[in-house]
């Protein structure tokens, strides 16, 4: 009988070893199987179970972006060991930038900005992004664009003209329309006003303003709100806005360096009704001096340390980052906290410290210098663990560990880069890393001829009595691996059928990973000046 059904859900799996665990850390983390002996003879142990290696696989081809060709992305039925992939025509988005006249539309005939940020169709995650700034031939344009689902963003360099938002999928090798039509420009709502201090005199900084609707999306353009001008500001709104009750202005500085808070006012978007909107008495700057120690009272370098939070007047301020010296002593400048609320100190040791992420409530007050106690780290988890060949008896050596955050834990910041281990396995397969609380995939990256093995890791709080035990995670055996080779050409349908050099090539599996449609990286690589590519996957 197998230790583990294969047919398990992860988030089955989960609950399981969630509700088994008992305070401290002798609990497995580890979802899904162990190793390939689990599973039945022609499959394999993947992150989500034992499944059939030439299945869900979706292959990411990416040609040459400076050249127009972007990424496509193509299913993979059945997985043999000679795959060539044949390229679609680029895909583009194209259509007409019109705007509206008293009598007629015509082509826009100014320059324009389109923004595009989606994520692939079949690799769920995988981001897409695009801009181009160009003026429309005779109203039309053309561009080449990666297969992907998008949120399509045009803005006109009239700042007069309100942002033109839609969404669009774009399949490989196809063409696809957007039309966009820019009101006439005496139609517009236009809101008036003047930003101000608590005195309401003009700001002494620059200012930008943007209007937005209550799910903060943008109805206008931002503009300027300078000294030169003495705060004063107009923004141009679509003439639909003028069947809202209220619009939300936000207004905030045009440098992070300003010692100015952002700010939201909710108004009436009457054109008859002047807006001034004060900062309040967000106070003078404050010096604000401390400490970053680690649990033994050692100075913790080079940490990230900055400030956030609310400031009087109703204001919102995040402070710049800076980072400890030697001494774990930093010195940043911020704005007093608010009388009834207080700022929150973020502190990020760098990778590979022992000490973790830790935040920390503080009140700023209303003095030109002040400092803080120390800031005692908590300890980030080790976490350990051993490698098998895939004979599941000799240890897998030299295998890089790559921790990759996928999702934060309630109550607690999400970590925002991956960590490798300091070094590749020992002789004896072991490897051992510090990590913040999250859920994780760890990526195990052999030297050898053997494929790229994922797996899902918990890393949790400590509890209230911190231990120094590490997480000890259950010993894992990697899989066999087997040669794909194969050519990528062009089809030949709008371009000649030719081969794709230097094109970079990705394996995914897409699997459900706790009820979510998760990407598996298998391999990468990149084709030769011949379009031959060659490379490593997981097999039985």
């Amino acid at each position: 009988m197998r230790q583990l059904s294969p047919r398990l859900t992860t988030s089955v799996l989960l609950a399981a070893l969630v509700a088994g665990c008992a305070p401290g850390h002798d609990y497995d983390t580890f979802i899904g199987c162990r190793s390939d002996s689990e599973c039945d003879e022609d499959e394999v142990c993947f992150i989500d179970g034992c499944g059939n290696p030439g299945k869900d696989i979706v292959v990411e081809v990416v040609p040459n972006p400076k050249a127009g060709l972007h990424a496509q992305d193509f299913r993979v039925d059945d997985l043999r060991s000679q795959q060539n992939i044949e390229l679609l025509d680029p895909a583009t988005l194209q259509g007409q930038v019109l705007v509206q006249g008293e009598s007629s539309t015509s082509g826009y005939p100014a320059s324009v900005t389109l923004r595009m940020t989606g994520e692939s169709l079949l690799i769920p995650g995988v981001r897409r992004y695009h801009e181009s700034t160009f003026v429309p031939q005779n109203g039309g344009y053309s561009l080449p664009v990666a297969s992907g689902h998008y949120s399509v963003t045009l803005l006109a360099t009239n700042s007069e003209q309100p942002p033109l938002t839609s969404t669009r999928d774009v399949q490989p090798g196809r063409a696809v329309s957007l039309d966009f039509l820019l009101p006439d420009t005496s139609k517009l709502v236009r809101l008036s006003g003047a930003v101000v201090d608590q005195a309401g005199k003009p700001m002494d900084v620059d200012m930008e303003v943007q209007a937005l609707d209550d799910q903060l999306r943008p109805l206008s353009q931002r503009v300027l709100a300078t000294r030169l001008a003495e705060g004063k500001f107009t923004l141009a709104l679509p003439p639909s806005a003028a069947q809202r009750d209220t619009v939300i202005l936000q207004v905030l500085p045009t440098s992070a360096a300003s010692l100015v808070p952002q700010k939201l006012f909710t108004v009436s978007p009457r054109p008859d009704r002047q807006q001034t909107l004060s900062m309040g008495d967000y106070g003078e700057p404050v010096r604000f001096l401390g400490r970053v120690l680690n649990r033994t009272g050692q100075p913790v370098p080079h940490a990230s340390v900055y400030l956030a939070g609310g400031v009087s007047g109703g204001g919102q301020y995040r402070s710049q980052t800076v980072l400890t010296d030697e001494n774990g002593r930093f010195e940043l400048l911020t704005l007093p906290s608010g009388p009834s609320s207080s700022m929150t100190l973020s502190v990020i040791p760098p990778s590979g410290s022992s000490a973790g992420y830790t935040q920390r409530y503080v009140n700023v007050p209303r003095v030109s210098v002040t400092e803080t106690q120390d800031v005692v780290c908590q300890e980030r988890m080790k976490v350990r663990g051993s490698l098998l060949k895939p004979s599941d008896s000799e240890p897998a050596a030299g295998v890089r560990v790559v921790a990759e955050p996928i999702e934060e834990l309630p109550g607690w910041p999400r970590p925002t880069v991956s960590v490798e281990a300091p070094r590749p396995t020992d002789d004896q397969g072991n490897f051992e890393l510090a990590l913040d609380p999250g859920r994780y995939r760890f990526d195990f990256i052999p030297t050898e001829d053997l494929p790229i093995v994922s797996r899902i890791v918990l890393v949790r709080p400590e509890e209230d009595e911190p231990s120094v035990e590490p997480l000890e995670l259950t010993t894992f055996t990697l899989s066999k691996g087997r040669r794909v080779t194969g050519q990528v050409n062009f089809n030949g349908g709008r371009m000649a059928r030719v081969s794709a050099p230097y094109a970079s090539i990705r394996f995914f599996r897409v699997v459900e990973v706790e009820g979510k449609p998760s990407p598996l990286l298998l391999a990468q690589t990149l084709t030769d000046q011949n379009g031959n590519y060659s490379t490593t996957l997981p097999a039985r």
